[in-house]
């Protein structure tokens, strides 16, 4: 298989795919119903131009006859009054009209047979168009019906374009959020264990630390004093005292 050949079986599988996915049936039967529709209009058409002939013809053979009648009463005028050449030649009008209107009468024929014939299609195509759409309407219903019902099933399934959106968005909000309490609880791990300062604290803060080391240190100060009282009497603490004067 050549080069070419190939290319252009590519292309028209790739047509005709694009085509089988912008196609939409209902419009397609919308479509053929609209030209079956014009079709019946064009035999109606042809029903009634065919019928207009025949009436024409009709009046053609109408007049032909009046003429004939005429000349048939001038012909037995004239033999009544002995001129037997007028009545000749009055017969002789008359007979070449009637082969006029055997002409006529033949095309007449000819223009009903083809009247009815027309007729009978067109009643043939109009039941064909009305059951076309019948058809055509349920089968637009239940097209509707089947998308809509697909539609529900790909949304609670999940696997729809504007669902699968959907899920993805959930999905990054929770990634988000979890992210944020990690943070927030390492942060606070961070400002207990002193790690990081905490920038809002206000200067009572600091009083308040300053009277816990105090408090602290006092209750040190009386606890050790306590030990050496238990250990060697009482001397202890006047050498203690003047231990802190000496650094006062």
């Amino acid at each position: 298989m050549g080069i070419m050949k190939r290319m252009g079986m590519i292309f028209r599988a790739k047509a005709n795919k694009a085509l089988d996915k912008a196609e939409d049936p209902r419009e397609t039967l919308d479509y053929s119903y609209q030209k079956q529709l014009e079709l019946l209009q064009k035999v109606r058409r042809g029903v009634a131009d065919v019928a207009t002939s025949r009436k024409r013809v009709e009046l053609q053979i109408n007049q032909l006859e009046q003429q004939g009648t005429k000349l048939q009463d001038q012909a037995k005028k004239a033999l009544a009054a002995n001129r037997e050449d007028l009545a000749r030649e009055a017969l002789t009008r008359r007979s070449g009209l009637e082969q006029q209107i055997s002409d006529l009468q033949t095309q007449h024929a000819a223009l009903q047979a083809e009247e009815e014939k027309l007729t009978l299609a067109s009643k043939r195509l109009q039941a064909k168009v009305e059951s076309f759409r019948t058809r055509k309407e349920t089968i637009k219903a239940t097209y509707t019906a089947a998308e809509a019902q697909t539609q529900i099933t790909e949304a609670f399934s999940g696997i729809s374009e504007e669902m699968g959106d959907v899920g993805m968005a959930i999905q990054r909000a929770e990634d988000k959020t979890a992210q944020l309490q990690a943070r927030s609880g390492a942060v606070d791990e961070l400002l207990a264990s002193g790690a990081l300062d905490d920038v809002t604290a206000g200067p009572n803060d600091d009083i308040s630390r300053e009277l816990d080391a105090l408090a602290s240190s006092s209750s040190v100060d009386a606890e050790l004093e306590a030990m050496k009282k238990q250990l060697g009497g009482g001397d202890a603490k006047p050498a203690i005292d003047a231990k802190k004067e000496d650094e006062a």
